[in-house]
């Protein structure tokens, strides 16, 4: 089982338009509405691909009843916690004419240490048997700093692997607990080094720089977007993933990324398998509207085309 951690949940509106025009009144010529959020989006997409999943996170008002309703009827199994106010919500919207994506995303409501810790009770239950937690996100307001480590160790000691998908103070904490895994893209590996990451030889180097931080044992994946990805593995060998093929819609496609990651490493691929079922299953989302979304078939074909070699 892959126990999904949403540590900042949301609801996951497209809009799509024919040209985005400042100042003026669009229409969406289409429009998908999806539970989502970055762990979500994960959970959502190991499930499509076949894995036995368990979602949890921080709810919140009637848009957490709407996504806990919507998850349960994709066949996805939730525990949540509970906490005033209301879920966010995330939009973005296509430009048709220009190909372009624009996006918005709300905050969130204040969670407070309390619903963190009601959070915290809730993985303890959850990952005792699991063979992966994952957890995903920025940390909602209210949260600790060190919450993604608090979990880390939790997860450590009911016996799982670890994959960690953060950025900035929570991603520098998070790495600081030595996950099994931690995947960013090239922005968030960035910052966590201090450095710019435009190349491919960069991103090489910040995956190093990143396993040097987790000790024994830890693999760094470093996504480029259509660029594909590069993975430092814990031998000290590197990985280099590409996928000629892209699509119209990527919101959510480093979130499929891992989804794909853990599924296959879970049914006991080995990692150069398992990155290509990675660039498949982020390459399907990015063909499918709505975030977390994919054809588990037309993912499994784009993972037969993917070419992963060693660095």
């Amino acid at each position: 089982m892959i126990v999904c951690v949403a540590a900042n949940p949301s609801i996951d509106r497209l809009f799509e338009v024919d040209r985005v025009r400042l100042g003026r009144i669009h229409r969406p010529t289409a429009s998908v509405q999806v539970p989502g959020g970055k762990g979500l989006n994960v959970a959502r997409a190991a499930h499509s691909l076949g894995a036995a999943v368990h979602a949890t996170g921080i709810l919140a008002g009637f848009a957490g009843q709407w996504l806990e309703e919507e998850l349960a009827a994709e066949g996805v199994l939730g525990t949540f916690a509970w906490a005033e106010g209301e879920t966010r919500a995330s939009l973005s919207v296509a430009d048709a004419e220009t190909g372009g994506l624009t996006e918005f995303y709300e905050r969130g409501a204040d969670v407070g240490l309390d619903g963190w810790e009601r959070l915290e009770a809730i993985v303890t239950g959850v990952s005792g048997g699991a063979a992966w937690v994952t957890m995903s996100g920025n940390l909602p307001p209210g949260a600790p700093e060190d919450g993604y480590a608090r979990l880390v160790a939790i997860a450590r000691t009911a016996g799982a692997r670890i994959a960690l998908d953060a950025r900035e103070v929570a991603l520098e904490h998070g790495v600081a607990a030595r996950p099994d895994v931690v995947k960013v893209n090239a922005e968030e590996a960035g910052w966590l080094l201090r450095t710019e990451i435009s190349t491919q030889v960069e991103a090489l180097e910040a995956a190093r720089g990143i396993r040097e931080r987790l000790g024994e044992g830890g693999v760094a994946v470093v996504t480029r977007g259509a660029e594909g990805a590069v993975v430092a593995m814990a031998d000290g060998s590197t990985i280099v993933g590409r996928l000629y093929a892209r699509g119209p819609y990527p919101v959510g496609s480093g979130d499929a990324f891992l989804g794909g990651l853990v599924t296959a490493l879970e049914g006991g691929d080995d990692w150069s398998a398992a990155v290509a079922m990675a660039l498949g299953a982020a390459t399907a989302n990015a063909e499918m509207p709505g975030a977390g979304r994919l054809d588990p078939a037309r993912a499994k074909d784009l993972a037969g085309r993917a070419e992963v070699r060693p660095a």
